[in-house]
């Protein structure tokens, strides 16, 4: 065995942090200096490895299913009694609804109203919480031959979840609301004013630039507007929530913090995306 003398073994030490720093430099510089290379490196590794988050993330999804049951035998009793004061609630807002769906109907065919095209979905699974350059963003299994197209949008069974910014042959990745690099238009549901929702990488993106005079109210409902065609109009995101130190942000509607399936919609839309994440098609293959 070859044993070094202690002025080299402190001198290798030495070394160590140096040689650590320069490589995550020369890694990054790699990186902008060919994104197309670096983000094909990226999703050829995210192909590699979305069958082994696929097979994990089955138990994974089960274990929690059971721990979230566990929790509600114990909160059994306070559930059943808020779900009968919300029944209440909701049949009177049911005879609201239908009366207002009535009313809208009547008004549609007054108007010749012109209803906007069913877009095209699929439902992918979420197989990772994998960033890649993005510290919210979640890893999709889509599969070979999709349709799955950058700037798609994700949506989960409550509200808006983000877009599709980077595609493999197998996975996708999904930059969320919630990322400092999402920046979306939205509506105010009260008001109707104009504002931009800004991830910050925490829970709670953040509401910008709303009209002078006008507050944002607690609990009003956001919505994405149709502004830099990037977002349909109306997608429910979530309600307006201000902080301690009085600043405005939405809490989202979808549950970010545990996706497990997404449905991508075809919009035909591609507005402002990342740079790095233009639009492109894959290839078809020639059989």
């Amino acid at each position: 065995m070859l044993r070094l003398s202690i002025p080299v073994r402190q001198a290798l030490a030495k070394l160590t942090l140096p040689v650590l720093i320069a490589a995550a430099f020369g890694l990054m510089l790699l990186g902008k200096a060919d994104t197309i290379l670096a983000e094909r490196a990226r999703m050829a590794l995210a192909d590699a490895l979305a069958p082994i988050y696929g097979v994990l993330a089955e138990p994974l999804a089960n274990a929690r299913a059971g721990l979230d049951n566990a929790r509600r035998m114990l909160t059994i009793y306070e559930d059943n009694a808020r779900l009968r004061g919300e029944n209440e609630r909701l049949r009177r807002w049911q005879a609201v609804a239908l009366a207002l769906d009535a009313e809208n109907t009547v008004l549609k065919a007054n108007l010749s109203w012109v209803p906007d095209p069913t877009p095209n979905y699929i439902t992918s699974r979420v197989v990772a919480d994998a960033g890649g350059v993005y510290a919210r963003a979640v890893l999709i299994s889509i599969g070979p031959n999709h349709s799955v197209v950058k700037g798609q949008i994700a949506l989960d069974d409550r509200g808006l979840v983000g877009r599709v910014t980077e595609i493999g042959a197998r996975s996708a990745r999904v930059l969320l609301i919630t990322d400092m690099n999402s920046r979306i238009p939205v509506i105010l549901e009260g008001s109707r004013s104009r504002a931009m929702l800004a991830g910050n990488n925490s829970a709670r993106p953040r509401l910008m630039f709303w009209p002078e005079g006008v507050m944002p109210t607690e609990g009003e409902r956001v919505v994405t507007s149709a502004e830099a065609n990037a977002f349909p109009a109306g997608l429910p995101i979530g309600t307006v929530h201000y902080t301690a130190s009085n600043v405005a942000e939405v809490e989202p509607l979808a549950r970010l913090d545990r996706l497990e399936a997404v449905r991508l919609f075809d919009y035909g839309l591609h507005g402002v995306l990342p740079p790095e994440a233009s639009i492109t098609r894959l290839p078809d293959k020639k059989h």
